[in-house]
């Protein structure tokens, strides 16, 4: 699992690409990547299945903010980023989500 952050020219935008590793992934057949950026849509953000069985999306992301998310795997499963900026409590289960610093 991975984040990588491309900070746009204006300063007030990063690219945040989102990786889930085919490991994490356990043999899913859909990702989708849900947060607070797209209101915890279970479909608002497919995730595409790379060629090694990882699955990546790119999302744009305002600076100067946290956001909590979280990986959905074949609409069942709940998975964190392992290599995510922190991680915070839940506020509706006994889990954390992962949050991305930008």
């Amino acid at each position: 699992m991975a984040l990588y952050k491309k900070y746009l020219k204006n300063q007030k935008e990063c690219n945040v690409k989102f990786e889930l590793s085919a490991e994490a992934a356990d043999g899913a057949k859909e990702v989708w990547l849900a947060g607070d950026f797209n209101s915890w849509s279970s479909v608002d953000t497919p995730m595409k299945k790379q060629k090694d069985g990882s699955f990546t999306v790119t999302v744009k992301l305002e600076t100067g903010r946290e956001y909590q998310f979280r990986y959905l795997l074949d609409g069942k499963r709940w998975e964190n980023d392992w290599a995510a900026d922190k991680y915070m409590p839940a506020p509706f289960s006994n889990t954390d989500n992962s949050v991305v610093i930008v």
